[in-house]
C-alpha cells in the first residue's frame, strides 16, 4: 500500500469547485489546466482522500465551467462540496514534451536562486489572477512574494535538480 504522500505526489490539482449552480445540484469549477475543456476527458477524478467523482455534464460558463457530478441531486449535496479540489492521477496526463512547459506540481518546492547561483527561497506556489502565471517564492527570511513566470524573471528551470534562477524585477522588494 502506498504513502499518503506517494498518493499525494501522484496526483495533479486540476479543478476546485467554487460554487454552486441553481437548485439542482449543478457545479461551479475553477479549471486549472492550458485546455480547460478536455477536464472531462480525465474523468473520473478524486479528491485528495481518493473519493472519485464521475461527470455528467461539463460546459463553459463565463469565466468558469458547470458541471453535474453523478449522484449529487440537489443544491444542498452539492454546496457541502464547495471547496473540495479536484485531482487527476499523473499517469492521466499527457507527457509534457515542451522543455519550457512544467506541470505547476512539479515547481513546489523547487529552489529558486539568483543570477550568481545563491539560494534566495523556494517556490511555494504558482498563482494566476488573470494575468499570467506568478511563482510565490518564500525567501530564506520575511515575506513571501510573486515573481512573473516569464523568461526574463525565470530564465532557468531544471526540475531533475528541483533549482530555478529567480531574477526578481528591481523595486519589488523595496
Amino acid at each position: 500500500m502506498q504513502s499518503k504522500e506517494a498518493v499525494a505526489a501522484n496526483l495533479i490539482l486540476m479543478a476546485e469547485i467554487v460554487g454552486v449552480h441553481g437548485v439542482k445540484g449543478q457545479l461551479k469549477l475553477k479549471v486549472f489546466s492550458e485546455a480547460p475543456e478536455d477536464l472531462q476527458d480525465y474523468a473520473p477524478l478524486c479528491d485528495a482522500a481518493g473519493k472519485e467523482y464521475k461527470f455528467l455534464t461539463f460546459s463553459p460558463h463565463k469565466n468558469i465551467y458547470l458541471a453535474t457530478l453523478e449522484n449529487i441531486k440537489d443544491c444542498d449535496q452539492a454546496e457541502k462540496l464547495r471547496g473540495t479540489k479536484l485531482y487527476v492521477p499523473r499517469d492521466r496526463l499527457p507527457n509534457i514534451k515542451d522543455k519550457d512547459t512544467y506541470y505547476h506540481v512539479d515547481l513546489i518546492g523547487v529552489a529558486a536562486k539568483d543570477a550568481a547561483g545563491i539560494v534566495i527561497g523556494k517556490i511555494i506556489n504558482v498563482a494566476n489572477f488573470g494575468g499570467g502565471d506568478l511563482l510565490e517564492i518564500k525567501p530564506v527570511k520575511g515575506a513571501s512574494y510573486y515573481v512573473p513566470f516569464t523568461k526574463t524573471n525565470v530564465p532557468q528551470v531544471d526540475i531533475a535538480k528541483k533549482e530555478a534562477t529567480v531574477i526578481v524585477p528591481p523595486g519589488l522588494l523595496d
